[in-house]
């Protein structure tokens, strides 16, 4: 192929260009300002373009703009036509944000959108302005708008690892990909640095603090090299899009890709390893291909291992690797550089001993006269074989060329087609006088047939036999090689010539046709087992599918291993109750490949006397098991392309198996939340049963003591009793109805700006009689801020822990409520110089229905703590639970400060209320 030809396109690429197009058509354009950071002109930049658009006649609308006072941005922004703000209501507050019914009844041709990663308030009908657009673009609406690169959402975390400030509003890059147009508004540090100090970005309060956080010259320069390699991805697609559309077929050296050419000899580690190097310093994508010939395929297997791992090694260090078929090695090596648009290959440099790299390299160069030729230079030690390793090469060869019986069998037999079609044509010519052109088309004829059956050698060596024989059996004189007529050399010339070339011809056809056959069966065989694979729903099923697909495609027996709770390999039944088809499989070497999720045994720098050969099956989450396979020949797991094709049909169980544990893991969820759900329901239902006859036995039993006339001594002591135990089961009731109503989610936070010293007064009132035979300390610290909270429901956190602490420490013991601010949080403590926690188990107290001692005659159903968290959580706060500053248990929950509203000023004679804003 030249250099400057054309492809011709793909259909469906076509098809799917234009039904594309026409989607594009109907939806408005979406253009993107984007820049660095704030202050480097991008609302200025989309501004002016609206004027300029406005000025040829364009009809425009802003929808958002923001200036953030800065004088020249509101000049540019003074007289265009401008959408009124809709009012929104929150918490008491009025916000302005876009009026997107509004723009949608106008609908303008175009329409401004500043900041696309700002967050609407809550009542809008989005919660991001990135969906406003998008509705606009799916009405028709041209949109411009702004973004910065910290608010793409996959950048996000790299520049908070730079600035040390993360972002809140992000923007998906998907919307970024799928702008039409990106314009990048660029500006050096140290002049956006000049117009910070100018008041040109912020306010002067503001720019003061953005100097000292945000706005450091390193974080600029950083930020800045984001945007600009962000906005060259973009670019690169787009020239990639635009050459498959118009069918582009020379080098465009736009990008910096490398491309490594992988060969059969040894020193192709040194050229993948340099070329890992080189992308790295380019900071730029590359690929490693090997091209398979038909010559190739009858590589020793050392060679072919050796290819195997050079191919993985490219792979571990970044590379997309690939194998290729053909007869023509650089013509497949340019083709695949043109069709990726890479404009740099990599070849290593031509040994001595090897001329055909010198060859391919020269090959490589005529065909691609536009691209980078470079070649790596020798690895140490690589300059001249040893005498033993060139001995080692003859002796692989010599035992190769034993191992291949067959080679020797397809010549002999090419040789004698020739010569039996010699005997064929010898009687038709002494009997029926045939044509001696007849006959020399006879030997062709042969010669293409022994092409097609038998390959490309045994077809040039049949061309040469059939040349001889015609000589000596049919051309005067005849039955001697000599010629008695000068034009019968031409005869034999142009023969020998036709033949060699229809060989030739016929033998790359049949290789072609092999190669694409191969492919069409692996794809074939792809196709059916996700097929099949998509509707299975039990590990069985999956294990019965991959086995039989794995026998059929690679003719091998095959067995599936599968982990259990504590990850030790077992193998798993398949759904007709066959584990391993007979496999028998090494369980070290098993757990060893699926520990280190590499494969081992044959064919592997693993164990490879192993004659299974164990492949891990690796999941996105994890690895979901092994697969291990006895091939009838070892021969084709050295096949490059035959072990990938393996690979993809691993990646394919893995992902299986990885969907139907998933599957149980939300079955048992849901059989959880329904088990749930139907607890609660009936614990509510039990609840408020038995809340009306224990009000009513507690009623009585007051009654009942203060009778008259009055009971005697031991009938009273009997009545307050049964007063004593008829109000602690009322509370165990209420404690599983509240439990019920919280996790129901029917109970609703009365929340209000108040002092957290009112409701520990009335939760120590509240608990004063179960408190009675302990020290009570409370530990405040002086002028806590007003906190927002339901004062009922954290009154009842206050109880149940010092409920807690009085049930589990002895009498005397000294119990202790603190509190104090901690960062955004106000932290209250409760805790006791009692015995203190068991070891472990501090989480696991917070479970319902679970105590602190697990046999006991304490009183109490272990909902307590339950209920505790339940409302912490509910206020944003958060509980646990640990040892106490000296000895004992400790409990600490938090809730979260605010700002409490400011308190009017008092008139004149009016009293200031005392520390409670309602």
């Amino acid at each position: 192929m030249f250099p400057n030809e054309q492809q011709r396109p793909d259909p469906d690429a076509l098809l799917a260009q234009v039904q594309a197009q026409e989607r594009r058509a109907a939806r408005g354009k979406l253009r993107i300002y984007f820049g660095a950071s704030a202050g480097v002109g991008k609302t200025y930049a989309m501004l002016a373009a609206a004027r300029k658009l406005q000025a040829d006649g364009q009809q425009l609308l802003v929808g958002v703009v923001e200036t953030h006072g800065r004088a020249e941005t509101l000049a540019l922004a003074d007289g265009l036509p401008l959408l009124a703000r809709k009012a929104l209501a929150h918490r008491g507050k009025t916000l302005a944000e876009f009026d997107l019914d509004e723009a949608l009844l106008r609908r303008p041709p175009l329409i401004l959108m500043d900041e696309l990663a700002h967050s609407n308030a809550p009542g809008s009908r989005h919660p991001k302005r990135w969906q406003d657009v998008e509705e606009l673009l799916d009405a028709g609406i041209d949109v411009f708008t702004t973004v910065n690169v910290q608010h793409l959402e996959s950048l996000n975390d790299v520049v908070g690892g730079i600035t040390g400030v993360r972002v809140a509003e992000t923007l998906p890059d998907t919307v970024f990909d799928r702008a039409d147009e990106v314009v990048l508004v660029d500006l050096p540090a140290d002049e956006l640095l000049k117009r910070l100090k100018l008041g040109k970005v912020y306010q002067p309060r503001q720019a003061e603090r953005a100097s000292q956080n945000f706005f450091r010259k390193g974080n600029l320069i950083a930020l800045r090299e984001l945007a600009l390699r962000r906005t060259a991805d973009r670019v690169q697609d787009e020239v990639q899009a635009y050459r498959v559309e118009k069918s582009i077929n020379p080098i465009w050296k736009t990008g910096a890709a490398l491309l490594a050419c992988v060969g059969p000899r040894p020193g192709n580690e040194h050229v993948v390893r340099s070329t890992a190097r080189l992308a790295s310093q380019l900071n730029a994508e590359w690929h490693a291909v090997y091209i398979e010939t038909p010559q190739l395929r009858h590589l020793p297997s050392p060679q072919r291992e050796r290819i195997l791992k050079t191919l993985k090694l490219a792979q571990d260090l970044g590379a997309r690797t690939a194998v290729l078929s053909g007869n023509d090695i650089a013509g497949a090596i340019v083709d695949y550089a043109r069709a990726g648009n890479i404009s740099k290959l990599i070849v290593g440099r031509a040994h001595r001993t090897w001329p055909w790299r010198a060859a391919h390299a020269k090959r490589i160069a005529q065909l691609a006269p536009d691209a980078d030729l470079i070649q790596i230079g020798l690895a140490a030690g690589q300059g001249t074989p040893a005498p033993a390793a060139a001995a080692r090469g003859a002796a692989e060869d010599g035992a190769q060329a034993g191992r291949h019986p067959a080679r020797h069998r397809r010549y002999a037999l090419a040789a004698g087609a020739s010569l039996l079609t010699a005997a064929f044509c010898l009687p038709l010519l002494d009997h029926l006088g045939l044509a001696l052109a007849n006959i020399a088309m006879l030997f062709l004829l042969t010669v293409v047939l022994v092409a097609v059956r038998l390959g490309r050698g045994p077809a040039a060596l049949a061309s040469l036999v059939g040349v001889a024989a015609f000589d000596f059996g049919f051309v005067p004189p005849r039955f001697s090689f000599a010629v008695g007529d000068i034009q019968y050399l031409i005869t034999f010339g142009v023969m020998l010539a036709v033949g060699l070339i229809t060989g030739h011809l016929t033998a790359d056809l049949r290789f072609q046709a092999r190669v694409a056959a191969h492919r069409e069966a692996r794809a074939r065989a792809l196709y059916e087992f996700a097929r099949d694979l998509s509707g299975v729903l039990q590990t069985e099923q999956i294990v019965e599918v991959t086995r039989n697909y794995i026998q059929r495609a690679f003719q091998a027996r095959a067995a599936l291993l599968v982990p259990d709770d504590d990850g030790r390999l077992h193998m798993a039944a398949a759904a007709d109750g066959a584990p391993g088809a007979g496999l028998e499989v090494d369980l070290g070497i098993a757990q060893w490949a699926f520990d280190h999720a590499e494969a081992a045994g044959s064919g592997t720098d693993t164990l490879p006397a192993s004659t299974v050969f164990y492949l891990p099956l690796v999941a996105p989450m994890r690895t979901r098991g092994l697969l291990a396979l006895l091939p009838e020949k070892r021969r084709w797991l050295l096949v490059p392309e035959q072990r990938q094709h393996l690979d993809t049909f691993a990646a394919l169980a893995a992902i299986a198996l990885e969907r139907v544990h998933y599957i149980d893991v939300a079955q048992g969820a849901l059989v959880q939340m329904e088990s749930e759900r139907l607890r609660n329901a009936l614990l509510a239902a039990l609840s408020h049963d038995l809340r009306t006859p224990l009000t009513s036995l507690v009623g009585l039993s007051e009654s009942l003591a203060m009778s008259a006339p009055p009971l005697a001594p031991a009938q009273l002591d009997m009545a307050r009793a049964l007063e004593q135990e008829a109000l602690r089961m009322s509370a165990l009731v209420a404690n599983l109805l509240d439990m019920a109503r919280i996790e129901s989610g029917h109970v609703r936070l009365n929340l209000q700006w108040q002092a957290l010293e009112e409701v520990v007064g009335s939760a120590l009132r509240a608990s004063a009689a179960q408190l009675r035979s302990h020290t009570l300390r409370t530990r405040l610290a002086d002028a806590l801020p007003l906190v927002r909270y339901d004062a009922v429901l954290i009154e009842r956190v206050l109880c149940n822990l010092l409920e807690n602490a009085a049930k589990y420490t002895p009498a005397g013991s000294a119990i202790t409520v603190a509190a104090e601010p901690s960062g955004q949080y106000l932290q209250v403590t409760v805790y006791d110089d009692g015995p203190g926690l068991p070891v472990g188990r501090e989480e696991a107290i917070f479970e319902k229905f679970t105590r602190g001692e697990r046999e006991s005659a304490k009183p109490g159903v272990g909902l307590g703590l339950a209920i505790c968290r339940a409302i912490v959580e509910a206020h944003g706060g958060t509980i646990r639970a640990g040892r106490a500053p000296r000895h004992g248990a400790a409990f600490v929950f938090t809730l979260p400060l605010g700002t409490p509203p400011a308190m009017p000023a008092p008139d004149d004679g009016d009293a200031t209320l005392n520390g409670y804003i309602p």
